[in-house]
């Protein structure tokens, strides 16, 4: 096996893990302190568009990791819909039309422009959990192991898209993982007593 499969499928394995300790910490405590509904909604086109994209591209690795991270993210979707009072069908659609979008701009456009639009619902679900963060006024309905393998995550799939020159992996995870470094900052300084920059309701979807 190459240092580019192994690179590859250490990414799959930190994608397949990534949402769990987010979905056992929701299943145990319905806290949704800091979590943002629209980051995992989100999410969810990241995983349905992603997965298309390696079929495209012919990379297994990428196809496993984005397929099987659906397994966490639909259960933390649902989770969140029914602690905020949502209809969970309708929750999936943005995500769904969003991932609709990526796809067709990947078969008719090529990679490059792939990776432009793909940046898009990887910085709303970064950026959206960034807003959490720091306007919740509690951050405990937060996994740090899912932020950590975020950014364990990115790193490996910025470093196997240099590899193998697949440019819109390259633009995705090198924008997405320096958002998902400040949100894994940024929660240790929350837990750490930095306050609230602004609050919202508890149970109101961020």
């Amino acid at each position: 096996m190459t240092g580019v499969e192994v690179l590859g499928w250490a990414g799959t394995l930190t994608a397949i893990l990534l949402g769990i300790p987010q979905l056992v910490r929701l299943a145990r405590t319905r806290n949704v302190e800091g979590l943002s509904l629209p980051a995992w909604q989100a999410f969810l086109a990241v995983g349905v568009g992603w997965t298309a994209h390696g079929i495209t591209i012919g990379q297994p690795p990428q196809v496993v990791a984005s397929a099987l991270s659906l397994a966490s993210t639909v259960p933390i979707l649902y989770l969140l819909s029914r602690q905020l009072g949502r209809n969970f069908f309708v929750t999936l659609v943005p995500g769904l039309v969003l991932s609709g979008v990526m796809i067709l701009v990947d078969q008719l456009f090529g990679s490059g422009a792939y990776g432009a639009v793909a940046i898009i619902p990887a910085v709303l679900a970064n950026a959206g959990q960034s807003i959490a963060l720091i306007r919740s006024e509690h951050v405990r309905g937060v996994s740090v192991l899912f932020l950590i393998l975020s950014v364990l995550n990115q790193v490996l799939w910025l470093t196997w898209a240099i590899l193998v020159a697949d440019l819109g992996t390259i633009i995705a995870a090198g924008t997405t993982g320096v958002i998902a470094l400040f949100n894994l900052f940024w929660y240790t300084a929350r837990r750490m007593g930095v306050p609230a920059l602004g609050t919202v309701p508890e149970r109101s979807p961020v």
